[in-house]
């Protein structure tokens, strides 16, 4: 049996896809659901059950000797979060619970960390170095840093461990069935549908001299390659660590938007507005995986380019009602 915490969200759902296309359909997904639209996301997944997220921990027992992996994609991600004590027992002890849960029953453990708990940068974006110096900007990459940091000391004193435990880094993710995320949503859907509604797409103004306005960068990677990764894992149980996973490429914002447009079939049309002041103190402008960690254990999928993510992200799923993947 596969739980799937976060199950109807955006990678939950696309790597419940995935669990499904490779036969596996006896799968508890656990989410927090309430009014959202997220329900649409599990219309065409084959799944045992739905669990809300509060009353997973109490029904934890339950599944003690029937579950072979959690797949632990279900957290609080926005990062403008301020309510840290939310973020503390929803990302932190929560994710400790089912990683003691794993370690009890003798179950792979694979879990979402993230690029926020690289901070700014400034230590670079390595996962082969020491996690310990890094500092997150924000409560969401801080609680993130905190799990990283707790199962780091737990297999440094011998503590009983999951059968496999591998955790992913996410960079910037977008694709199909992220639509119910609202401002947490990618550049690219947020760029469709700007220029769907304006014809026109405005991206952030540069504030450091060493950028051009929308020649800040990221590592864009399409949820699909998310999805190639976790299958990696599964079926590579001698594979554990803490892995970055982006496509080792940084594009910038100016990028994205071209690579929208096109997919669009329109003629880019492109303006600089004001970042709010809110965000220019905080504000990453460069972001780029170091991908050799995973490539050395075995990983050698391509990743998609970011003009053909774009390209079937719109042309397959935004054009399309946000059909679900």
């Amino acid at each position: 049996m596969y739980i799937v915490t976060g199950g109807a969200g955006f990678i939950g759902s696309c790597i419940v896809r995935t669990l499904n296309d490779m036969g596996i359909e006896d799968i508890v997904i656990v989410d927090n659901i309430k009014e959202t639209d997220k329900w649409m996301n599990l219309r065409n997944k084959k799944y045992i059950e739905y669990i809300n997220r509060d009353e997973f921990p109490d029904r934890l027992p339950e599944f003690e000797g029937k579950v072979t992996h959690i797949i632990h994609m279900g957290a609080c991600s926005a990062t403008t979060e301020k309510n840290f004590d939310f973020l503390y027992k929803n990302n932190f002890e929560y994710t400790k619970a089912i990683w003691k849960f794993c370690a009890r029953n003798n179950a792979s453990m694979i879990y979402a960390s993230s690029a926020a708990t690289y901070g700014d940068g400034a230590n670079g974006f390595d996962d082969k170095r020491d996690i310990k110096i890094l500092r997150p900007l924000n409560g969401y990459g801080y609680s993130k840093q905190l799990f990283d940091l707790w199962v780091e000391k737990e297999l440094e004193k011998g503590a009983n461990a999951p059968a496999q435990h591998v955790g992913f880094k996410f960079f910037n993710v977008y694709g199909p069935n992220e639509y119910y995320k609202g401002s947490m949503a990618s550049v690219i859907f947020h760029t469709f549908n700007e220029v769907k509604k304006t014809g026109k797409k405005g991206l952030f103004k540069s504030y450091n001299p060493e950028y051009a306005d929308g020649m800040q960068l990221r590592d864009f990677i399409y949820v699909k390659d998310i999805c190639k990764a976790v299958k990696f894992a599964i079926e590579n149980k001698n594979v554990n660590g803490l892995f970055n996973l982006g496509t080792g490429h940084a594009r910038s914002f100016y990028d994205l938007a071209l690579a929208t447009f096109k997919a669009m079939n329109l003629e880019p049309n492109i303006e600089f507005i004001d970042m709010p002041e809110s965000l220019r103190a905080k504000y990453q402008y460069y972001t780029q995986a170091e991908m050799n960690k995973l490539r050395e254990v075995g990983y050698n999928e391509e990743f998609y380019s970011l003009e053909d993510g774009a390209y079937d992200y719109v042309t397959n799923y935004l054009m399309n009602e946000y059909e679900n993947y």
